[in-house]
């Protein structure tokens, strides 16, 4: 039982069921403890409360979804549809009351009543649906398209289990089952009624209709049901509410009775659990067969829901399928959603029975293709044999289509075989692969990089050919962030001081955050803004403390690297900065005393050993430093476990300095780095994706450059790099790399770092050898800069005031006006009665 006493209900309030008076708010709680939780307030805990005033926000988001899909439906305007793998939205409840314009009136009543919101927005699962930045991103895009009031679907996996939940247990992560759904998801409405069908396996079979024409029919192995939830995502203070539609596997057939009769309990549901098999989990580990089977179903399924879903859509508003280009603009975020070419084709060609080409005009000037990575590893590719075995309708039309294709490329480059290999989308290189990305270039009418930088290198290197196929496809949209959740809901107080100092239009017009830098010079001003920081930097001690056991002090620079743990990315660099200062200390080679701590957060892949390893470096090296007396007051080091969008709202806000320090020209933009300058953290970074753009708009002066360029990385490399001869000749780093491989920081064990150190020594693929000492004077530079806390206060305004351009609204602006052809549908927001009567209900 709960001990909270709550105020009672008021007895009466407006006759407005969906009133976002105080009054009017307090009584959809209590109706919906009552009436959704069956619970009563002597006996209701944290979590009954929490759904219900979800529930009672969640009414409050139907007048304005309905009153959408009423006109949408009315008008047809051209859509959107935004295919990802990952939408990791983060919690639902606070960016609602953030974008309904409640926030302050939901805070009030809810203390009228006897709780505190900030206590019962910490109750919400966080939708674990994403790795990391892709998802992140998407997330971003669907609230900014709803901002701008532009018609559009997120579509997605509901994955019964998300991202893994990340704890550490003796500084090695631990994988554990990410929940989500333990406790139901009141954002969320099934629609049973629009289910479809997907097949998988089996085989072909050619017939001739009436007239002899002849065609394809799949004759499947399994067919599996998809079933849509949708979410409103509310735009900020518009009517305009789109959907995020994530689809569910289910069994067509959930259970067999006559096995369940023959005692065969198992079987009886064995159709059923495989089925929903498909989204269990997020990205399951395809280090198997069974694995890379799974993987590439997912993607099938929810591509396949989501193409026969728009045309669904499509015929509902009463047009055939030759118009559905004009009607419908899909974005295929990365190479996961791939297929839709292939998919979209088959049902256009084998379904409704349209001419190839005639379906090929309409698919390859539907689909965009957005590219996020400059690793060619991550470019997917699939056995030939297994992706025969799941998709043999598919890969006939990939042949087709590659075929076709091919001949163009041999009519452009006349007898380039080579090219021809190279082009291709299959790759007969050894074992045989389809690659998706291939097919994703020849489908689009559009293909994109995420920063300048990504872009050129796009066409100078992972997309040559097809870039020098077809230079008119190309261009580039530099990825943003939304203000709404990344300062509004994050940053209250530096929302409230901004607001206050040039009013409320940089919420969705960002770079109006330009008229901050005047007051860059104001003494006031600064002293206000450092007061807020330090404020964000206690709620984040406080996190750390209760997270880790780590006390750390608000007064030290709080330097940040948060991301997933990858090699590429580089964080075993930033230990080694912590090593060396660790060192410099100890060995009295230094009069350091500037308090620093070190916060680090991300999850590495579960099948990628070294990224787990440089996770086991970072908290070693944090036990041995938060332990010595000698330097636990100036240096300090935290793994925050399980980092994702909840803790980011706290992080972002809470940093001094944002670590941005990927080899150049391997990340493709990055997201972090955007969330970091607006808050007013300065940016310690390579000339790598985004941080070039960063550091222009923000100026030189005002961001921390090291390492080498992305063309400099090109030539060491060319010339024959040999790190083991940067480790003779430069004494300190030397002195740091000895200290792991003899033990130092592993009681005496040299054998658990030996990957590590070894992998550097020897070949040091992302040059952190190379980039060690620029790394190094940088962080020197950084340490004397923030000694002067005036000059540090002016730099971190100039950061925020000019990070303008990194709004996803910006980003969505340019995708709606150069890519996608679609414009703003304002919406009118309609009285209940009249949205009844439209469905004939009096």
């Amino acid at each position: 039982m709960h001990e909270r006493r709550i105020n009672p209900p008021p007895v009466i309030f407006e006759d407005d069921r969906t009133s976002v008076t105080t009054e009017g708010l307090k009584r959809a709680f209590y109706d919906h403890l009552f009436y959704t939780q069956g619970k009563f307030p002597e006996i209701a805990g944290l979590g009954d409360y929490y759904q219900a005033l979800a529930h009672a926000v969640r009414d409050r988001t139907l007048q304005r979804w309905i009153s959408s899909v009423a006109d949408h439906t009315a008008t047809a305007p051209k859509t959107v549809a935004y295919l990802s793998a990952e939408f990791l939205m983060g919690p639902h409840m606070g960016n609602n009351l953030i974008n309904l314009g409640i926030y302050d009136t939901v805070k009030k009543a809810v203390q009228e009543i006897g709780l505190d919101l900030n206590e019962l927005l910490r109750q919400e699962e966080e939708p674990g649906l994403g790795n990391g930045g892709l998802g992140r991103l998407a997330a971003c895009f669907i609230d900014s398209l709803a901002t701008a009031e532009i018609p559009a679907f997120g579509y997605g996996i509901r994955y019964e289990y998300g991202i893994f939940y990340q704890t550490i247990m003796d500084g090695w992560q631990v994988e554990n089952t990410d929940k989500w759904l333990r406790h139901g998801n009141p954002w969320e409405i099934q629609r049973a009624e629009w289910a479809v069908e997907v097949k998988l396996g089996g085989h072909t079979e050619q017939y001739q209709d009436d007239l002899g024409r002849l065609h394809v029919r799949w004759a499947p192995e399994k067919t599996v049901a998809g079933v849509p939830f949708d979410s409103p995502i509310v735009g900020y203070k518009v009517t305009t509410t789109n959907t995020l539609r994530l689809w569910r596997a289910e069994a067509t057939e959930a259970f067999d009775f006559s096995q369940f009769n023959r005692g065969d309990y198992l079987g009886a549901v064995d159709k059923k659990v495989t089925s929903e098999n498909l989204t269990k989990a997020l990205y399951p580990n395809d280090e198997t067969v069974q694995g890379k089977e799974l993987r590439l179903e997912q993607q099938y399924f929810f591509v396949s829901c989501s193409l026969q879903d728009m045309l669904r859509i499509h015929k509902a508003r009463g047009m055939e399928p030759d118009t559905f280009d004009q009607k419908f603009a899909i974005q295929l975020n990365d190479t996961h959603p791939a297929i839709a070419v292939a998919e979209l084709m088959r049902l256009l060609i084998d379904d409704n029975m349209m001419p190839w080409d005639q379906a090929w005009g309409i698919t390859t000037r539907t689909f965009s293709y957005t590219n996020h990575t400059l690793l060619p590893e991550a470019l997917e590719r699939w056995p030939l044999d297994l992706f025969k075995r799941i998709l043999p309708r598919h890969l006939e039309i990939i042949y087709e289509i590659n075929a076709r294709f091919l001949n163009d490329v041999r009519i452009k480059f006349l007898g380039d075989d080579s090219r021809l290999a190279r082009l291709s989308l299959i790759d007969e290189s050894g074992e045989r692969y389809v690659r998706m990305a291939h097919l994703a270039c020849v489908g689009s009418h559009t293909i994109n990089g995420v920063a300048e930088l990504h872009s050129e290198l796009l066409k100078q290197d992972v997309l040559k050919d097809f870039y020098e196929m077809w230079p008119e496809k190309f261009t580039n949209v530099t990825n943003g962030v939304t203000p709404r959740r990344w300062m509004v809901l994050s940053n209250p107080r530096l929302t409230k001081l901004v607001s206050e100092t040039i009013g409320e239009g940089w919420i969705t017009d960002l770079p109006q955050l330009s008229k901050l830098e005047p007051h860059a010079e104001d003494s006031a001003f600064r002293d206000s803004w450092r007061a807020i920081k330090r404020a964000n930097k206690v709620d984040l001690a406080a996190l750390i403390l209760r997270r880790t056991g780590v006390a750390v002090s608000p007064d030290s620079m709080f330097d940040v690297l948060v991301k997933r743990i990858h090699e590429y990315k580089r964080q075993h660099l930033a230990v080694l900065h912590i090593i060396t200062l660790y060192h410099r200390l100890k060995s009295g080679r230094s009069a350091y005393t500037l308090p620093r701590t070190f916060i680090f957060g991300g999850k590495a892949a579960p099948g990628y050993t070294m990224a787990k390893l440089m996770i086991k470096l970072i908290n070693a090296v944090g036990d041995v430093v938060n332990n010595d007396r000698d330097v636990h007051d100036l240096l300090k080091v935290v793994f925050l476990p399980n980092f994702n969008v909840t803790y980011g709202q706290c992080v972002y806000p809470g940093a001094d300095l944002s670590e941005q320090i990927s080899l150049a020209g391997k990340e493709a933009s990055g997201t972090g780095n955007m969330k970091f300058a607006m808050n007013g953290a300065l940016t310690i970074g390579t000339m790598d994706g985004a941080n070039i753009e960063i550091r222009d708009q923000v100026k030189a002066e005002n961001f921390f450059l090291f390492g080498h360029t992305a063309s400099e990385v090109h030539d060491i490399k060319a010339s024959g790099y040999r790190p083991r001869d940067i480790y003779e000749v430069n004494a300190e780093l030397r002195a740091v790399v000895d200290l792991i491989q003899t033990g130092f920081f592993s009681r005496g064990d040299t054998d658990v770092f030996k990957p590590i150190v070894d992998n550097l020594l020897d070949h040091d693929p992302y040059l952190l050898l190379a980039d060690y000492q620029s790394y190094i004077d940088c962080q020197d530079v950084v340490s004397d800069t923030y000694r002067e806390a005036d000059t540090w206060a002016r730099m971190s305004i100039l950061n925020s005031a000019r990070s303008g351009k990194f709004s996803s609204d910006r980003s969505i602006a340019e995708y709606a006006k150069n890519i996608w052809k679609v414009e703003a549908v304002p919406i009118t927001l309609k009285p209940e009665k009249e949205l009844y009567m439209r469905n004939g209900i009096r």
